[in-house]
């Protein structure tokens, strides 16, 4: 059966909205996983831990799969600490969304995240070999090198996850535009991006609609879905289909893409829905079809 992941939260949502929103994931959505925790900026972290414990018993009291994700761009021996120290003392599974993380993951079961790139066979037959059980692939592969992988994985017996939905995450930065944006600096950013629950849109010098940008990180400005696409993906051996959160309704989303994958929606009118929830946002699905990442290709 196909299944449903709910990625880390990748904005400076406020403590008691991330809390809230996992509490309701555990209550009402269809998902089968959740990977959990701050993995753009290590400053972030610490508004979080408070809650993590009650919101890791309410997901798995639910039966969700709960794991941990470590940070995506490591540049500091405090941050290289906290990696190792995740690592050494979590009794859940671990996602490294960074290479540094995987040296102290070799050897046991781990899922590697979307932010480290496997783009091809090779790339994920040396991560099976060193104990990756689930790769997330990155949103720029085509659908045709994604089957070719996928195919790869299950002699592998690795599992394939696709992103399905949400703006993408494209880069990260050690520097912090976000906070420069509005005339801070890093250091001092007075956790601005916090301002901004799906990140900061970005627009040309024409004033078109460009990028977004959530602190350090880039992502697109459209949001990516690929309900149409979800049959060939299914066909083509993928098992896992990633959602980003993001500030509208995700338990609407989740079940949006459960009824198309489980053939109890058609994938049009589930896109008409799927724009109504995010207010009439940009959607795009370039990457898989081979185009451009901000495009949309009907099937």
């Amino acid at each position: 059966m196909s299944k449903l992941s709910y990625g880390p939260v990748l904005f400076n949502w406020s403590p008691e909205t991330w809390r809230d929103a996992h509490f309701r994931i555990a209550d009402e959505a269809p998902i089968d996983s959740v990977q959990l925790g701050e993995i753009v900026c290590s400053k972030r972290a610490p508004f979080l831990a408070p809650h993590l414990p009650a919101v890791i018993e309410r997901l798995q009291a639910a039966g969700k799969e709960v794991i941990l994700a470590s940070p995506a761009l490591v540049t500091t021996e405090r941050e290289r600490q906290a990696v190792r120290e995740l690592i050494e003392s979590a009794d859940l599974p671990i996602e490294a969304n960074d290479i540094g993380a995987l040296p102290h993951l070799a050897g046991r079961p781990h899922m590697v995240g979307p932010l480290v790139n496997v783009y091809n066979e090779q790339a994920l037959a040396w991560m099976a070999k060193r104990g990756a059980t689930r790769v997330t692939l990155p949103a720029e592969i085509a659908g045709p090198a994604i089957a070719t992988i996928a195919a790869a994985a299950q002699a592998l017996s690795v599992e394939v996850e696709v992103q399905v939905f949400g703006r993408l995450p494209l880069a990260i930065s050690a520097r912090c535009y976000h906070a420069r944006a509005l005339g801070l600096h890093k250091d001092g950013c007075q956790f601005v991006c916090g301002q901004d629950a799906d990140g900061m849109e970005v627009t040309t010098l024409d004033g078109e609609a460009f990028l977004a940008v959530n602190g350090t990180q880039t992502l697109s400005q459209s949001y990516h879905a690929l309900l149409p696409e979800l049959g060939a993906l299914t066909g083509a051996g993928v098992t896992r289909f990633r959602l980003w959160p993001h500030a509208c309704d995700m338990v609407a989303v989740a079940r949006l893409f459960r009824d198309v994958l489980d053939g109890h929606a058609e994938p049009g009118p589930a896109l008409e829905t799927l724009r109504g929830l995010l207010g009439g946002a940009e959607l795009a699905n370039g990457y898989y079809h081979g185009k451009q990442g901000v495009a949309f290709a009907a099937e």
